[in-house]
């Protein structure tokens, strides 16, 4: 009898139960869905190893906090349910039934519910999880040679885990509402009058004025400052410090614009008295302003949240577009070795905070060495620790090969340099890079290099190469962007450089940046390098501060076999007269660097869109939720309104306008905030390169359409159903 009740009730009660329903369902979907990762990494053919399993983990650990979440949203969403069936419990115990027999009710009503919703949800889930499947072979690259539809069990296991503790809170919670709240409060839920409070409307107009200029000042900071990721250590705690400041101000400024939302909107529609005075703009206007008082903390929550929605998804998956798209620019080489030499910094440095003893086997280099026949030793294993005993070389590999010498732009032992990004934006009155502020690229200046070694590379590139006079200079910068275009305007307008007393003349009006790059690298090994005549930089004695030799392999060799057999080499030390003048640095293959660019950018995007998507679905349900509420509770001031003759139509737009700003303005605040943030990080990642969001800002458009816009929709439906419902009681009372 009692799950008959409960079915009925569930059928009955379907329109209220759409929220709650909708979200439990998204939830399931995206949880099962996201969580088969290791099974589409496996179909879509990546077999890098270890990858399934540490996304796997990455996304199952993200999806406990995301559940925490979701059964926030389930608790509040169920308080609208309880809140618009208190009467309808109350009639239950006034013809006789028990409250354990009401609480059984609504157990059995509850387990409907999240059944059905379960159920639509790993349906959904499934089929997300194989069309995701081309998704995630697209992000690595790969092609798919064997698709066929799979289950995932671990990931309906995690969901089911998820969705039980949602269940389980949500039931206890009923409950409990249950239990303490007394027979006459539910029984005259429905009549109880509507407690509406207005604010001052100038101490509100006061207070939406602070926040604005606080808001604006933040803007302001954070656009003049930037984020604190470039400041030394000397500057890193005095920019951490102004941050917090900054970050402060926008949070405070934020919640005040909502708090003094109210009286902005009254005395804005007043003074315009032809708008004010039609129709029922002036009861929209009241129900807003006792509204916005009531809600102005959660929507100011929710704006905060849209903001670290958008910003996620929207920066997360661009900064991994840039470095994939410039993974050619990076890495031009099959492999590359670097050497670094001793400078008198980096014995300072051993001999007072490191090891003295080691320090005494350092010298000062004086002078580059010839790493190619440098570049033999013993085999490892693939952990790094055991020694086969195989006896590598890199001539068993290499064909085509070139060493890039760097060296300071000062004197052997000097200090100062003579070439700075610095130098050159005082010369033309430009500002340094944000991304330079702070850093020790400046300090450190230019590197120079010989013509003849960045021909030979241009050769190796199938790039003429370049005349470089002995009064002749050329700056290369592979990470192109800001630096890039600072190099090329420098150039262009003809400025002069001078080193070790000569005056150099720009060689060309343009930086090449397809061709700048002396390792193989993430993010770009070049950021700034002046290229001068072989004749001259053998006279200027310049202090060398790093060699890098790049290697194609040999004509036909296969490239795996070729990484496997010098990926995993110990290389004997370079002596000088029994003392080290350098130690090897980084060796990368290009193929290691594009399956680790693969990686980051599946993991980064993966990251980006399942927080991206839960945290918007969870900004709109609130809202939904408010509003259905909000309805529920206005229900006879719309029923009287229908009572002294206003049209049905007129009373639904009253209702729209009101849920539309509840819905647009956190959306509005939450795009400023994002608009701005997005604005600095642009900045900050064009040193890298050009940082495109075009097709990001597409892919969170349509998260949010679909979502956000969604909720909307139901929203607005559920609510207009509810004052037809109202209204058609006119004249039962």
């Amino acid at each position: 009898m009692l799950c008959k009740l409960a079915w009925g009730n569930v059928r009955r009660a379907g329109r209220d139960y759409l929220v709650y329903l909708l979200t439990l369902t998204l939830g399931v979907t995206v949880f099962y869905a996201f969580n088969t990762i290791s099974m589409q990494v496996d179909i879509a053919g990546i077999d890098e190893e270890g990858l399934a399993q540490v996304m796997g983990s990455i996304l199952g650990d993200l999806t406990y906090f995301l559940a925490g979440v979701m059964a926030f949203l389930m608790v509040y969403a169920n308080n609208f349910i309880m809140k618009r069936r208190k009467k309808e419990f109350g009639l239950y115990q006034v013809l006789g039934m028990g409250r354990g027999r009401v609480a059984t009710i609504m157990a059995l009503e509850t387990v409907i519910v999240s059944v059905v919703a379960f159920v639509a949800g790993i349906v959904l889930g499934v089929g997300l999880s194989q069309l995701m499947t081309f998704f995630t072979a697209s992000l690595f690259k790969t092609q798919i040679a064997n698709f066929h539809f799979f289950f995932s069990v671990h990931a309906f296991n995690l969901t089911l885990a998820c969705m039980l503790v949602m269940f389980v809170l949500t039931l206890l919670l009923n409950l409990r509402a249950v239990r303490r709240t007394k027979l006459i409060e539910l029984m005259g839920a429905e009549r109880r009058n509507e407690s509406i409070k207005t604010r001052n409307p100038w101490i509100a107009i006061a207070i939406f004025a602070v926040g604005v200029v606080l808001v604006g000042v933040a803007y302001y900071r954070l656009l003049r400052d930037g984020f604190p990721l470039t400041a030394t250590d000397s500057k890193l705690q005095e920019a951490m410090n102004q941050f917090g400041i900054t970050t402060a101000m926008v949070t405070v400024g934020t919640f005040a614009l909502f708090w003094g939302l109210s009286g902005m909107l009254i005395k804005l529609l007043q003074s315009l008295r032809g708008v004010y005075w039609r129709g029922l703009n002036m009861f929209t206007v009241r129900q807003l302003a006792a509204k916005v008082n009531t809600v102005c903390f959660s929507m100011g929550v929710i704006a905060m949240l849209l903001f670290l929605a958008i910003t996620s998804v929207t920066c997360g998956m661009s900064i991994a577009n840039v470095m994939n798209e410039n993974l050619e620019r990076y890495n031009p080489v099959d492999v590359s070795q670097t050497y670094v030499y001793y400078t008198p910094d980096t014995l300072d440095y051993y001999k007072e905070y490191v090891n003295p003893s080691e320090a005494d086997r350092m010298v000062l280099a004086d002078t580059t060495v010839d790493l190619y026949p440098a570049w033999h030793g013993k085999g490892k294993s693939a952990d790094n620790n055991d020694e086969t005993g195989k006896k590598v070389d890199i001539a068993d590999v290499a064909g085509e090969h070139v060493q890039i010498d760097s060296y300071l732009s000062y004197p052997f032992g000097g200090s100062n340099p003579s070439v700075s990004a610095g130098e050159m934006c005082k010369t033309m009155g430009e500002k340094l890079p944000k991304a330079l502020g702070g850093s020790n690229a400046d300090t450190m200046g230019l590197f120079v290099t010989p013509a003849s070694q960045y021909n030979k590379l241009r050769q190796m590139m199938d790039e003429e190469p370049v005349s470089i006079g002995r009064d002749q200079y050329l700056l290369t910068c592979d990470m192109g962007g800001e630096l890039g275009d600072l190099y090329t305007k420098y150039m262009a307008g003809g400025h002069t450089l001078t080193l070790g007393g000569h005056e150099l003349k720009p060689a060309t009006d343009k930086s090449d940046k397809d061709t700048a790059a002396i390792a193989n690298s993430a993010m770009g090994s070049n950021p700034g390098t002046v290229v001068v005549a072989d004749e001259l930089l053998s006279q200027l004695n310049l202090q060398p501060y790093s060699s890098n030799l790049l290697v194609n392999y040999k004509q036909g060799m296969d490239v795996t076999k070729a990484d496997e057999s010098i990926k995993y080499t110990l290389l004997d030390d370079l002596l000088v007269d029994g003392k080290k003048p350098g130690s090897w640095g980084v060796f990368m293959t290009r193929s290691e660097m594009y399956t680790q660019a693969a990686q980051m950018n599946g993991m980064i995007s993966y990251l980006a869109i399942y927080i991206g998507f839960v945290l918007v679905v969870a900004c709109a349900a609130i809202l939904s939720i408010q509003q259905l509420s909000n309805v529920a509770d206005g229900s006879r001031s719309y029923r009287v309104l229908a009572q002294i003759g206003c049209d049905d139509r007129q009373i639904r737009h009253s209702v729209m306008a009101q849920q539309a700003v509840f819905f647009l303005f956190p959306l509005a605040v939450g795009l400023a905030h994002s608009f701005v943030a997005l604005k600095v990080i642009i900045e900050l990642v064009s040193i890298f390169g050009d940082m495109s969001i075009g097709g990001t800002v597409g892919l969170t458009c349509a998260i949010f359409l679909a979502a956000y816009g969604g909720y909307f929709l139901v929203t607005y439906l559920m609510s207009a159903g509810m004052v037809q419902a109202a209204i058609a009681t006119r004249y039962s009372e």
